[in-house]
């Protein structure tokens, strides 16, 4: 079901009626919608952006307008839209600017583009970003569309508000082919977001739905998370304590579903102290930044609070799991949380792992697996708890992970009297590892839910498939991955590159306003240190991920790769995979290698070649748009990089449909 009109703007009307308003009655409008107290700097700014309006728009009185138009993906509003013509102008005004600043410029070509891919009514439509700087010098109109790109969003025009109007009847004027549109028919078309997982976390933060940010096509996120709260609340009101076992496809929104059941728990139960756990310290340290930084923007113009204050607010509503383990050691009495979120628990680790982390870090001896820890933490409250975990497949990716039969061993060993409801697909092959899951249920009081899996791929608006297709690719599976790719190739770009400037390029061409790109790389790639790609410095996540285009240490230089540790759960618009010879495909099939000393090793482990299949699939699944798979070409005289390491490689991915960059 669409939105309600009246959620869309604060205030919309024909031109004609708006010139016909006086501005204090626009005003009263605006307030009353407003969910903020109305400070005076806002006041003032729709004052200005109405007085402008009211001056330049008699030329345009045919047409429509909104105040305040709701972008829901980003947890914004467009200052205003017009329909003119046939056309749909996103303006954007920054009363009292002199300069035409990148972030602004950025800001409304990010609405433009919002528009055109998640708002049904606009996917056909020509698309003007108009950016508004008040005090600005004016600047010549120069309309054209973005290079590279056939949506019909065009570059942003800038205006100082003078003659607006006369621009924007030129612009029309232009287009004149373009059929009517009608302002009900497309207020009312489907608006399906696809948020990054940082935006989604900052909107859930922010109080928003996450039916406000998700696609129709993700219901079921609602849906798992509306019954994970419903038996949450009965474990409450009965005193039980339960476990919950979360399945989805790769890319349904599992960290979504675990963030929004969080959100949710600490606005309507706070003495529930409802945490988000993960073992991912890159996910938790950009999520915990990104949230901190969104705060301090959120204060501004109210009451401030500084980043330090900020960041010490976040943290407790997302905690790495070691450090929520750690704090447990040290006391003996029930956790203040009664609910916790543990994302990616079949990556807990196993008796082994944490035995031997414990005592080269904490020297000190230590006998439980870290889901049979967990579980015991919980179990120290007199009344009730719950730990519901969130389970991926296939993206396993370092050793010592126990998988879910340890979450289960250690239920029968020693909390028999827990409940334990399970999605459907639980005992699937891509979550058992080989175990028998259900054998391991039996004894153990449990309920098998379908409405616990999440089984649509949200991640990538312009593929759904792409994660079938990279499935295909990994299985050495050429003729199915073509097969799939011909599917999406024409939404979601994938292309082969042998030059890594050219790679550079093609990622800079592609990507428009705030859309992120970056290079990533296996861990193992030591071999790509000669192209000026050094996977064994590290990066810091938050800088990687959320800095902006001046900052060098930012995804935007294209120069420091993430890896697989860095960049799981996490994705940027457009991506560069760079990829070296620890994944070779010669012949009939893959084969693993591990470079070590001066040379590269065969990996014969057969755990040791599925998280190195793993490595290259969470590579080839982070971008939400496109992607150019950048594969050296060697070079004779170096044998750690013999070029018949890598044609092999090229060969193979243009078998799988992926097309030479040109």
């Amino acid at each position: 079901m669409s939105a309600p009109r009246l959620e869309r703007t604060y205030y919309s009307a024909t031109i004609a009626d708006f010139l016909r308003h006086e501005p204090q009655t626009i005003l009263g409008h605006l307030a009353q919608n407003n969910q903020h107290d109305l400070d005076p700097l806002t006041r003032n700014s729709w004052l200005t952006e109405i007085h402008i309006l009211h001056r330049e728009l008699p030329p345009l009185s045919d047409g429509w307008i909104g105040f305040e138009f709701s972008i829901p993906r980003m947890g914004k509003r467009a200052d205003a839209v017009l329909l003119f013509r046939g056309i749909i102008f996103v303006l954007e005004f920054k009363v009292g600017a002199e300069n035409f600043t990148a972030a602004a410029i950025d800001q409304v070509t990010d609405y433009a583009l919002d528009l055109k891919n998640f708002h049904e009514g606009s996917y056909s439509r020509i698309i003007i970003p108009v950016l508004i700087a008040t005090n600005a010098a004016a600047k010549p109109v120069q309309l054209s569309f973005f290079p590279n790109a056939d949506d019909r969003v065009a570059e942003p025009v800038f205006s100082n508000g003078e003659r607006l109007g006369e621009m924007l009847v030129a612009a029309a004027r232009r287009f004149s082919s373009e059929p009517d549109l009608s302002p009900i028919h497309w207020l009312d078309s489907g608006y399906k977001p696809t948020p990054t997982i940082v935006e989604a976390a900052q909107a859930l933060y922010n109080s928003h739905r996450v039916e406000e940010i998700t696609r129709r096509e993700a219901h079921n996120l609602s849906i798992t998370t509306s019954r994970l709260s419903a038996i949450i609340d009965d474990a409450k009101a009965n005193c039980r304590k339960i476990i919950c076992f979360v399945t989805g496809v790769p890319g349904a929104g599992k960290t979504l579903a675990g963030l929004n059941l969080v959100t949710g728990r600490v606005q309507r139960h706070a003495d529930e102290h409802a945490v988000f756990l993960s073992g991912n310290v890159p996910l938790v340290d950009v999520l915990r930044e990104a949230l901190a930084r969104d705060q301090v923007r959120q204060s501004i113009g109210r009451i401030p609070i500084t980043m330090d204050q900020a960041r010490r607010k976040v943290r407790s509503f997302i905690q790495p799991i070691h450090n929520f383990r750690d704090t447990s050691l040290q006391s003996h009495t029930a956790p203040i949380e009664h609910v916790t979120i543990f994302d990616e628990a079949q990556r807990a680790w196993n008796l082994s792992k944490i035995k031997r982390f414990m005592m080269r870090k904490r020297a000190q001896d230590f006998e439980q697996s870290e889901p049979e820890f967990l579980i015991g933490v919980m179990d120290r409250h007199q009344d009730w708890c719950a730990i519901v975990c969130l389970v991926g497949g296939g993206q396993e990716i370092h050793d010592g992970e126990a998988g879910l039969v340890e979450w289960f061993d250690a239920l029968r060993r020693n909390y028999p009297k827990w409940v334990v409801y399970a999605s459907d697909q639980l005992t699937r092959p891509v979550y058992t590892w080989g175990h028998d899951l259900k054998a391991k249920l039996a004894g153990l009081e449990h309920k098998i839910e379908s409405d616990l899996h999440l089984a649509v791929s949200v991640r990538s608006y312009r593929a759904e498939n792409l994660a079938h297709f990279v499935d295909a690719v990994i299985d050495g599976n050429a003729p199915e991955a073509a097969r799939i790719y011909t599917g999406i190739q024409n939404t979601y770009p994938v292309f082969l590159s042998r030059d890594l400037p050219q790679t550079r390029a093609w990622l800079r061409m592609k990507a428009r306003g705030s859309e992120r790109l970056g290079l990533v790389a296996s861990s193992g790639a030591s071999r790509l240190k000669p192209e000026g790609l050094n996977v064994h410095e590290k990066i810091y996540a938050p800088n990687w991920f959320l800095n902006d285009k001046v900052d060098v240490r930012s995804c935007f230089y294209l120069e420091d790769p993430a890896t697989e540790f860095d960049i799981q759960g996490l994705e940027l618009d457009w991506v560069g995979v760079c990829w070296d010879a620890d994944l070779r495909y010669a012949g009939r099939g893959w084969s693993c290698h591990k470079f070590q000393g001066t040379k590269w090793q065969a990996v014969r482990n057969d755990m040791a070649r599925k998280y190195l299949a793993n490595a290259y699939r969470v590579l080839l699944t982070r971008a939400r748009q496109g992607m150019a798979i950048y594969v050296p070409r060697g070079d004779a005289s170096d044998p750690t990089r013999m070029p018949e390491f890598y044609d092999g490689i090229a060969h193979y991915l243009t078998l799988c449909g992926i097309a030479p960059l040109q």
